[in-house]
């Protein structure tokens, strides 16, 4: 279902949790070299490039870049990004509009309501009412000018608030809203994807809540959750992963403490092996990380990439589940197996269980590429090892070669 699912996704930076809605054209450039600097390959300027977005209250509908903050568009950013050795992309949400936009003053009917409703806002937005022919061409003319604008080579497409007015004044039967909007979303991108096939598109709708075959088959990966702090994420991941496959799974390394969630506090180390499980990207304000964090965090870019091809491309293996002590993944490729693992805690001084290994040949010997260590198949399978996890918040990335 997915387009061209045997391609790589690249690393991704997102400027979202370190601009917010205070985004500048000098403050991307900053971000976009620490993001090379650390292996990054493709850059995204989240919310708040266009219109007059200085908060989440006015502003979509309007996909133009905010003269203020970038006077000649996106074109210099994004030509500065290539220079950097990565591509460039940016966040929209084209079905919705805020009260305050110059598309909503122009058509306050475009929006889903009722007649002699007040109109629900929530996020301080409403849904545009996309089964309306008018509508669509507007949101095709706008993002189709955007995209031809700028080497823009990723869109990041948000939805994020539910129908509460699924109304269509003039419309007898005003359900079919319910699906002739699910249909004009198809259309819309598909337009989109066949007048910018280089474009690729990630789904993000509240987090994950729009993750089914019908937006698969044409975006390129999703959003997993809003929820970036990395333990909580053990436990989404491991749901997401009953069906779905690692290489649409979008995952983050924020910062510590997760200021947006708990105010955990976690080493980078288990930060990056847990959003390795999927399309590892960075979301943390870099231009606060220190010249070891940086260096560090290179050094878990380049590993991620040598075990990309196995882990977006390989059998998935849950082998433990998270739920307080020891959990681990394990993908499979050819001769090639990659074993994720993180400890939550550990009690007393008791040693974390042998972690045994699945997908494997029982005749083979493997050899771990990280230590030198030789293991035999039928021992990983049934005895298992040990994974050397300590303490709390522990996490390892194990790599064996069959043969």
């Amino acid at each position: 279902m997915v387009p061209d699912a045997e391609s790589l996704r690249p690393v991704l930076y997102n400027s979202w949790e370190a601009a917010g809605f205070d985004v500048s054209l000098e403050q991307q450039r900053a971000l976009a070299a620490r993001a090379a600097e650390v292996g990054v390959e493709l850059f995204v300027v989240d919310d708040a490039w266009f219109g007059q977005r200085t908060s989440d209250r006015a502003g979509l509908g309007d996909w133009t870049p905010n003269p203020d903050r970038f006077p000649e568009g996106l074109k210099p950013l994004a030509d500065e990004v290539h220079a950097l050795g990565m591509q460039f992309g940016i966040w929209v949400e084209p079905e919705m509009v805020n009260p305050d936009s110059d598309l909503h003053r122009a058509h306050p009917d475009w929006v889903q309501h009722f007649p002699g409703r007040k109109r629900t806002e929530y996020r301080n937005q409403l849904v545009l009412n996309l089964a309306r022919a008018d509508v669509r061409e507007y949101l095709l003319e706008q993002l189709d000018t955007l995209l031809s604008s700028a080497p823009i080579d990723y869109v990041k497409w948000d939805f994020n608030r539910c129908f509460t007015d699924a109304g269509w004044p003039g419309e007898e039967y005003q359900q079919k809203l319910w699906v002739e909007h699910v249909d004009a979303l198809y259309e819309l991108i598909d337009r989109l994807r066949a007048a910018h096939p280089s474009v690729a598109f990630e789904s993000c709708s509240g987090g994950g809540g729009r993750i089914d075959l019908g937006i698969l088959s044409r975006t390129d990966q999703v959003w997993t959750s809003d929820n970036t702090d990395p333990l909580d994420r053990l436990a989404i991941q491991d749901g997401f992963g009953q069906i779905h496959p690692a290489r649409v799974m979008a995952a983050w390394v924020t910062d510590s403490p997760n200021v947006q969630f708990n105010d955990r506090v976690s080493s980078l180390r288990f930060r990056f092996v847990s959003a390795m499980a999927g399309v590892l990207g960075i979301g943390g304000d870099l231009a606060k990380w220190s010249g070891e964090e940086l260096a560090e965090a290179r050094e878990w870019v380049d590993l991620y990439k040598e075990i990309r091809p196995v882990v977006q491309h390989g059998e998935l293996y849950r082998l433990r589940s998270p739920g307080g002590g020891l959990s681990a993944v394990q993908y499979v490729r050819g001769e090639e197996t990659v074993v994720l693992m993180w400890l939550e805690t550990q009690r007393h001084r008791e040693r974390p269980p042998a972690l045994r290994l699945r997908g494997i040949d029982p005749g083979a010997t493997y050899t771990c590429l990280d230590a030198g260590a030789v293991h035999h198949g039928s021992v990983l399978l049934h005895h298992g090892l040990h994974t050397g996890l300590r303490g709390d918040l522990d996490a390892r990335v194990l790599r064996l070669r069959k043969g």
